[in-house]
């Protein structure tokens, strides 16, 4: 009787022990197996998605205009997304080691934030008083780049800039005097052609321009004393070689006709003949001249969504919300 309970507790430790090594040499082959062929989950690439995520900001390029770019956000918070772009735009700072090259800061060395209130689509920045520093003839360059890389934040929809806590009413180094509340109706890249300086009219028209063999877009406000309808104004410069600016660029045809414009609500449709295609074999290349006309009549209506129509073609819906 001992005999047989002998045996079968032998029989029972070596099962035992043999399924111990069994689990153990599993779990090292799965560990090896995900050393080498990790995997990564969805959220994982939701986060890295998030980490890589872009958004647009105006720097001064190799031309010393101010020009759209973009930059890597590392927040979706609107408070910290605030000091990101103030940090991209500022000289020497960690963030801007992080701008593409051909591009720049322009707010001064060591310029801090001392507080910021976002309340009714108004943000108020106070800035230290560094931000005085700008080198001169700078001035009107820098508040255009501050203001026009806010308002690409959605939430922002004015802004009022302060330094040590006391308004900035004037450009630093000037006298001209600021609006009590800056938009993009201050303007950026300004052009001055008009006789009188009554009933002028602000129109912003972006232009592309390359840096080695990176396109990005540069905006032009052209302050005039013309009548006509800004979408038309907008059409008509982009059709014409930019002789004040030789180094700017628009590749739609000079025989392209707008038809037929719309304003809506928040919105803008356009309609052209066939000509907006002309010489434009590259499809990337018209969407190029698309977004150009795009960015201009978002800035000059202060619309989200532009609408084109030509023959042929279903209706195509640009939005910038």
């Amino acid at each position: 009787m001992s005999n047989k309970y002998n045996y079968t507790g032998d029989y029972m430790l070596k099962r035992a022990s043999f399924r111990r090594i069994m689990v153990a040499t599993l779990a090292l082959f799965i560990l090896l197996i995900i050393y080498f062929f990790p995997t990564t989950t969805p959220i994982e690439e939701s986060l890295s998605y998030i980490e890589k995520q872009e958004m647009p900001i105006f720097l001064v390029d190799s031309l010393e205009y101010i020009a759209r770019t973009s930059i890597v956000k590392e927040s979706g918070n609107t408070n910290d997304l605030i000091l990101e772009v103030i940090e991209s735009l500022t000289i020497n700072s960690e963030k801007s080691n992080y701008i593409r090259d051909g591009f720049k800061g322009i707010i001064p060395e060591e310029t801090k934030v001392n507080s910021i209130k976002l309340e009714n689509g108004i943000l108020t920045i106070d800035f230290s008083k560094e931000l005085l520093n700008v080198e001169k003839g700078k001035e009107e360059k820098m508040i255009e780049a501050i203001v026009y890389s806010l308002l690409e934040i959605k939430e922002i929809k004015k802004i009022s800039i302060l330094v040590e806590g006391e308004k900035l009413s004037y450009l630093p180094n000037t006298s001209e005097k600021l609006p009590e509340f800056l938009d993009k109706s201050y303007g950026v890249n300004k052009i001055y052609n008009f006789d009188s300086i009554k009933d002028t009219s602000k129109t912003t028209i972006y232009y592309l321009s390359k840096y080695n063999d990176y396109y990005y877009y540069v905006p032009v406000t052209k302050i005039s004393n013309e009548t006509t309808e800004k979408a038309e104004i907008i059409i008509k410069e982009l059709k014409s070689t930019p002789i004040y600016h030789t180094n700017l660029i628009s590749y739609l045809a000079a025989s392209t006709n707008l038809t037929n414009y719309e304003l809506l609500e928040n919105s803008i449709s356009l309609s052209f003949d066939n000509h907006l295609l002309a010489n434009l074999h590259d499809e990337d290349m018209l969407e190029e001249v698309k977004y150009s006309i795009a960015l201009s009549l978002r800035d000059s209506y202060g619309i989200e969504k532009v609408l084109f129509n030509y023959p042929d073609s279903e209706e195509e819906v640009m939005a910038f919300n």
